[in-house]
């Protein structure tokens, strides 16, 4: 059987799958052990074998999708929100481990791929895919292939700047990328229940602030959409896609594809913007077939 073998390395959990002729065949997941790296890559190498076993065969790649991404000009993983693989040469820590050729990309690139391939953005020439969770990103996928970027940096939202900042948004919150104002700061689930907090309220999941009819909350939800709205005009106007992908928990909002594309024209050049903002099809599932198209 032609196989392919795909990984989704999380914060919080890594899960695995195997794909014949893209039906799943195995998928399984375990926890990723916190802070510690070297454990986490033998938790892969030994995820993957499992999967494998399982499936009864062995693929002759394995792609893996993780936060952050290789540096091209060392190797090494960096970006990442789940600092312990920053600095590590984790590609070649987890060909080693598996003893077979690692496909490293970013978890939002992954995302792209899938979405493009058979998901929300299938048929499409230009898919961007953003990630609204507990962290933010993106990824490009034009023609059917990924757009790495001479970087590897393509479609990284999650660290550009807010647009045009008013008077009170500035500098903006502190990242743990050394900066301030990036977008993760502003719209990841984190930074909305911190926003809902520092305002007095009691603890809420960024979904149930959104879903929520106080007044107080439907005016921070104002907020975080025009600053959303403000990010994709940027990436609107720069980048041009046929559509945009929404992943992770925050796609769940409604108002993402209700309210915000009335936004979207005040934001893009010229005043004009049909583009389709439309939720991923795959749900969490995306991240981890996307590492197997890879």
């Amino acid at each position: 059987m032609a196989l392919r073998t795909g990984v989704d390395l999380g914060g919080t959990k890594i899960e695995a799958v195997v794909l014949h002729d893209d039906r799943i065949v195995v998928r399984e997941r375990v926890p990723t052990p916190a802070g510690d790296q070297a454990a986490t890559v033998q938790a892969v190498a030994d995820l993957v074998r499992t999967v494998e076993a399982q499936a009864g065969g062995v693929a002759p790649h394995v792609g893996i999708g993780t936060p952050g991404s290789p540096s091209p000009a060392t190797g090494l993983q960096r970006n990442s929100n789940s600092e312990a693989l920053n600095g590590q040469p984790l590609a070649a820590q987890l060909a080693t481990a598996i003893g077979r050729d690692v496909r490293l990309a970013n978890d939002a690139n992954c995302l792209a791929l899938s979405e493009a391939h058979d998901g929300a953005g299938a048929g499409a020439h230009a898919v961007m895919a953003v990630i609204l969770g507990t962290g933010v990103g993106g990824g490009l996928v034009v023609g059917g292939r990924l757009l790495h970027g001479h970087n590897a940096l393509g479609g990284e939202l999650g660290h550009t700047a807010l647009p045009r900042p008013t008077a009170d948004e500035c500098p903006g919150p502190a990242c743990y990328c050394g900066r301030n104002g990036c977008l993760e700061g502003w719209l990841s689930g984190p930074a909305l229940e911190g926003a809902w907090l520092a305002d007095g309220h009691e603890p809420m999941r960024a979904t149930a602030i959104a879903a929520s009819d106080r007044p107080e909350a439907r005016a921070l939800m104002d907020a975080w959409l025009d600053r959303l709205a403000r990010a994709l005009g940027n990436a609107i106007t720069l980048l041009d896609p046929d559509c945009i992908v929404i992943g992770g928990g925050l796609n769940a909002i409604d108002d993402i594809y209700i309210r915000l594309p009335q936004r979207l024209p005040t934001h893009v050049f010229g005043g004009e913007c049909t583009t389709p903002v439309v939720r991923a099809m795959h749900g969490d599932s995306s991240g981890v077939l996307g590492a197997a198209r890879l």
